[in-house]
């Protein structure tokens, strides 16, 4: 923990980092006498500029921090995480977003405003294209009952699909290969 408050790190990011309590991690820096770091001189706006990067057809890259395991973009910002992809969405409507933000362009993880929507914008367009392509209205339930008004999803290409029944049989496949134990 000293080595990473000596490298100028925050409380929030070496809490995250160790898996600590940020109250330890202050009282340690207090201890130590190692002063905070600065606060960020950026703003968030500027921040996520900053870690873009300009790609053929409009798309930009994350050039920033990634998780570890799924490397979705993050961007760190004053002891909190944001997502690129929704902050592009704010930037570009003004509204906080609803649901999860990703890109519909293809491009996976691209953070371009015009190219990321939330799931309100995702469904709408979903729906524009299965009206164009002269595909039927989505059922209002599902084989298993599920309400699709809430739980209603559509692929890029327009098909129709129950998130409720795709994450139960997420749940039941991991309890069949012994990955978790059933409720």
């Amino acid at each position: 923990m000293l080595a990473l408050l000596r490298e100028g790190l925050g409380n929030s990011e070496i809490a995250r980092r160790l898996k600590a309590d940020r109250a330890a991690v202050r009282r340690i820096r207090e201890e130590h006498n190692i002063p905070a770091p600065p606060q960020q001189p950026l703003s968030l706006e500027e921040k996520w500029a900053a870690n873009v990067k300009q790609l053929e057809g409009g798309h930009l890259e994350w050039t920033g921090p990634r998780g570890t395991s799924s490397g979705t973009p993050i961007l760190r910002y004053r002891d909190d995480a944001y997502s690129p992809a929704a902050l592009a969405f704010s930037m570009r409507t003004g509204r906080e977003p609803a649901g999860q933000v990703y890109a519909d362009c293809g491009v996976k993880h691209c953070v371009a405003p015009a190219h990321v929507l939330d799931e309100p914008e995702r469904t709408r367009v979903r729906e524009q294209l299965r009206r164009t392509l002269g595909m039927p209205d989505r059922e209002p339930f599902c084989g298993r009952g599920h309400d699709q008004e809430t739980e209603g999803r559509f692929q890029p290409d327009g098909v129709a699909y129950c998130n409720a029944c795709v994450t139960e049989n997420k749940r039941k496949s991991r309890v069949n290969n012994g990955e978790e134990a059933t409720p």
